[in-house]
């Protein structure tokens, strides 16, 4: 990788090599790049350079923008250099290449799509060459070059463009009322196809008549395009997408996969496979892989084959995964087995179907479910009576709490089970008013007993500390599962305290979900727990590496395996790959060796020279970087903790110098998430929008449009962000 990402820097970031220094005429317009002479030239990182050259699919509404007829009657309205009217110049010139360009001034042009300043002098090779080595823009500016050549001399000489403009006609297809129509024509139909994946719409969105008639007024010349051709352009555009997603990939040290299974409208199940990895720049990146049917009749050695498949279109090797989240119990232990045995990988379950499961067995005691489902009755009443729901609005309008609402539970969602509860109680006066009133009421629904009213007042308290675990859950610095652990054992010991007090009942529902997450955790088995990943990321946090939920015998084995593991990391495995930098017995950093630790021991005297000549022929001897391994942990440990509000990423990518092997290790583990899909997802009370229309999706393009809704984002704002730190960077410098 290394060498590969020499390659791909530009010529004029090398050394001693000027922009558009070429060796060519002298008297070509060059391109101008503002700078401080004494500022250095930095060579940016192989993503950085990956989404250079995807700059061109990320600026579709700049160039909209660029193109639309606002922006030209306001660049026809703007004055020239000299205090004449540059209206002239828009209307004789014919060069395809001023479709991109707006000019300042006689000497200047500034490109529409990077909005870089090059100089003019009468000539657009260097305007042409700029949008096709940047842009990729070939197809409409090289065509018709006598065209272009015969519009720069007009451009020069105005009256020589009024006089063979009058000389054209549109039979002859070299004259265009408006020279801007075929870049806005092709624009538009880009707006289209952004809106359909990003909107997640279906193709057959362009023949609904209510889409024609609003783009037909707003757009009378254009035609619309028909499905076959939106998937064409579909195809086009994942295409690209996903050759740059791939190269982004390989920058990963290692790569989780997230399985998701859901089903559409019409009953298919599906599987969405997801990568989860941090980036060399210490970014949490999650992007979409592939969608993909699932049919009933293939066993548990199709899951672990289907990805598989799914690496090797990435380009991705087995021994890039470390694990596999999914979302279903169903056949887990034969999927288990059948991914450790023959890929040699991990198999973890989603947090939070594992959370519901839990909750849900808690709930299954008997008196609880009366209590529910009479209050589902009185929820379900007050929806088909208007005459109560009238009454019922009318009471909250004279004490102004018309924001209360009855709420109905969405099984298997228990978050909507506790807003439902919680509704009820706070409209507990207004409900039981409301049917005393009605008499039919009454009659058609079984108000709630005192003790079940009592009952789901002390089942509330309980919920509602899982819930607030649950939005601890969904905060961006704890999508890890390094998260997991101590947010695990608060549950359990926080239901634990409230129920000291309370009935048999609630004891009865708390012990269950107590239980329930200690087995399922493995809370109580002390070697269960240190093998879980969930505590091993816990450690490398440096928010929660105090492990306060263990006990001192178990931190101290946690330390011991934690030291073994990196010993076997960097003596048996595989070099890194060359986008994870890992210092060597050769780099020198300032202060010290090797990432700033000193090492072990120095050679001393004449046995130095053999020593070094031994290295040549044998390499270095594993046993003297075992004890500076060793110190990097045992400085680790001694660190002070971090704040809770604290991102463990933000931290390691400041303090990764400091101690280069334990974060190695954390790259891989604090890439595992809790939840096999989007936390807000995960945890959400009502389906979202993503869910709700990737189901009426058509097959046969339902996989290449959820894969540009999510990665297309995705990597735009990877690309900004690697924009802004480079930007930082070079004003420090």
């Amino acid at each position: 990788m290394a060498d590969v990402n020499a390659k791909r820097v530009p010529p004029f970031l090398q050394k001693g090599v000027k922009p558009e220094d070429g060796g060519g005429d002298a008297q070509q317009p060059k391109e101008e790049i503002i700078e401080e002479p004494s500022l250095p030239v930095i060579a940016p990182s192989y993503p950085q350079i990956v989404q250079e050259e995807i700059s061109m699919v990320f600026n579709t509404y700049n160039m909209a923008a660029n193109l639309g007829p606002s922006s030209r009657r306001k660049r026809e309205k703007g004055a020239g250099h000299d205090g004449t009217s540059t209206a002239l110049y828009v209307d004789r010139r014919k060069s395809k290449v001023w479709n991109y360009y707006t000019k300042l001034g006689d000497a200047y042009v500034e490109c529409n799509v990077c909005k870089k300043q090059l100089s003019f002098h009468n000539s657009t090779t260097t305007m042409r060459e700029h949008l096709v080595r940047k842009h990729s823009i070939r197809d409409t500016l090289l065509s018709q070059l006598k065209d272009d050549q015969a519009s720069e001399a007009d451009y020069a000489a105005p009256e020589n463009g009024i006089k063979r403009a009058r000389q054209m006609t549109p039979e002859n297809n070299l004259y265009h009322p408006t020279p801007c129509l075929e870049p806005r024509t092709d624009m538009i139909l880009e707006l289209v196809l952004e809106m359909i994946f990003r909107d997640l719409h279906p193709l057959s969105m362009v023949k609904d008549k209510g889409f024609g008639l609003l783009l037909g007024y707003l757009e009378p010349s254009f035609t619309l395009p028909s499905p076959a051709q939106l998937s064409s352009m579909l195809w086009h555009r994942y295409n690209v997408v996903k050759q740059h997603l791939e190269h982004y990939l390989q920058t990963a040290h290692s790569v989780v996969l997230c399985v998701e299974s859901w089903i559409s409208q019409l009953s298919q199940p599906y599987l969405t496979v997801t990568a989860s990895f941090i980036d060399g720049e210490w970014r949490w990146a999650r992007c979409i892989l592939e969608t993909q049917p699932v049919h009933e009749n293939k066993g548990a050695s199709d899951f672990g084959e289907r990805l598989y498949t799914v690496l090797s279109e990435f380009g991705l090797s087995c021994k890039a995964v470390s694990c596999v989240i999914h979302d279903s119990l169903r056949d887990t232990a034969a999927n288990s087995e059948q991914l450790q045995g023959a890929y040699g990988w991990a198999s973890l379950c989603c947090a939070a179907h594992l959370l519901d499961l839990c909750i849900q067995a808690g709930l299954e005691v008997e008196q609880v479910q009366e209590a529910l489902s009479a209050a589902r009755g009185i929820v379900r009443y007050f929806q088909q009576d208007a005459k109560a729901t009238c009454s019922l609005n009318s009471k909250l309008e004279a004490i102004n709490k018309t924001k209360l609402k009855l709420v109905m539970d969405a099984r298997p969602r228990w978050i909507t089970t506790i807003e439902m509860c919680e509704s009820l109680l706070d409209l507990k006066w207004a409900i039981m008013s409301v049917l005393e009133e009605h008499p039919k009421g009454t009659a058609a629904v079984q108000n709630l007993a005192d003790h079940q009213w009592k009952l789901l007042q002390d089942l509330v308290p309980v919920m509602r500390t899982i819930k607030i675990a649950t939005s601890f859950l969904r905060e961006e610095q704890n999508v890890s599962i390094s998260s997991l652990m101590p947010c695990i054992h608060g549950i359990v010991a926080a239901i634990g305290q409230q129920c000291e007090e309370s009935n048999s009942v609630i004891k009865t529902v708390v012990g269950n979900i107590r239980a329930q997450l200690m087995q399922r955790w493995g809370i109580s088995e002390d070697e269960t727990v240190l093998e879980s990943p969930a505590v091993i990321a816990s450690f490398l946090d440096p928010r929660f590496k105090e492990m306060r939920f263990l006990s001192p015998t178990l931190r101290s084995e946690l330390h011991r395996r934690v030291k073994n593991m990196l010993s076997q990391m960097f003596n048996h495995q595989s070099p890194p790959p060359a986008s994870f930098w890992v210092p060597n017995s050769d780099y020198k950093a300032e202060g010290g060796e090797a990432g700033g630790q000193l090492p072990a021991h120095k050679d001393r005297g004449s046995g130095s020279q053999s020593q070094s000549m031994y290295d040549i022929l044998l390499g270095k001897d594993p046993t003297e970087s075992m004890p500076e391994i060793h110190q990097q942990l045992e400085n680790y440990i001694v660190e002070p903790l971090c704040k809770r509000s604290t991102n463990p990423l933000d931290w390691w990518r400041s303090n990764e110098h400091r101690f280069p092997a334990v974060a190695r290790m954390s790259r891989q583990y604090l890439a595992i998430p809790a939840t096999a899909v989007l936390p807000d997802q995960a945890f959400a009370a009502n389906e979202s929008a993503l869910e709700h229309r990737r189901a009426v999706l058509a097959p046969e393009n339902l996989d290449q449009i959820l894969f540009l809704h999510q990665n297309f984002d995705f990597l735009e704002s990877m690309r900004n962000n690697s924009e802004n730190r480079g930007r930082n960077l070079h004003i420090q410098y």
